[in-house]
């Protein structure tokens, strides 16, 4: 009986531990300091503990972009968006991908998307509306 009891306490402390571990504010310093894949490993290891953490989802985005995975990084911007339909950041640097891949047609959604929500991103999606549509234009 003591040593089940003994069990059940030893799971109950590490299951405390690893839930007041804060892997994305380490992977947030990491990342700051340019360490993008211990940055990475921390985020992935925040996902696991929080499969909900939209931010860890956009700054693997932003890392995959830094290393030129174009694919890593539109599946975490989607990932974003998926969980927060209205994160700004995520949207935006979704349209800028869909632009830069000359997917003018999705850009343009996304941005009409971002229209209706933005906050901080009014600007900066109205000048790449301009630019979608000057390229739409050649």
């Amino acid at each position: 009986m003591k040593i089940i009891k003994i069990c059940l306490f030893l799971i109950f402390i590490s299951n405390n531990l690893l839930a007041n571990t804060n892997y994305f504010d380490e992977g947030l310093i990491l990342y700051e300091e340019k360490k993008l894949d211990k940055a990475k490993f921390k985020f992935e290891q925040e996902i696991v503990i929080n499969p909900k953490s939209e931010k860890s989802y956009l700054y693997l985005s932003k890392i995959f972009k830094a290393q030129n995975k174009k694919n890593l990084e539109e599946q975490n911007l989607n990932t974003v968006i998926l969980l927060n339909p209205n994160n700004e950041e995520a949207t935006y640097n979704l349209a800028v991908l869909k632009l830069n891949e000359s997917n003018f047609k999705e850009s343009k959604k996304l941005i009409k998307q971002l229209q209706i929500f933005c906050k901080d991103y009014c600007k900066k999606s109205n000048e790449l509306e301009t630019e979608v549509e000057k390229s739409l234009k050649k």
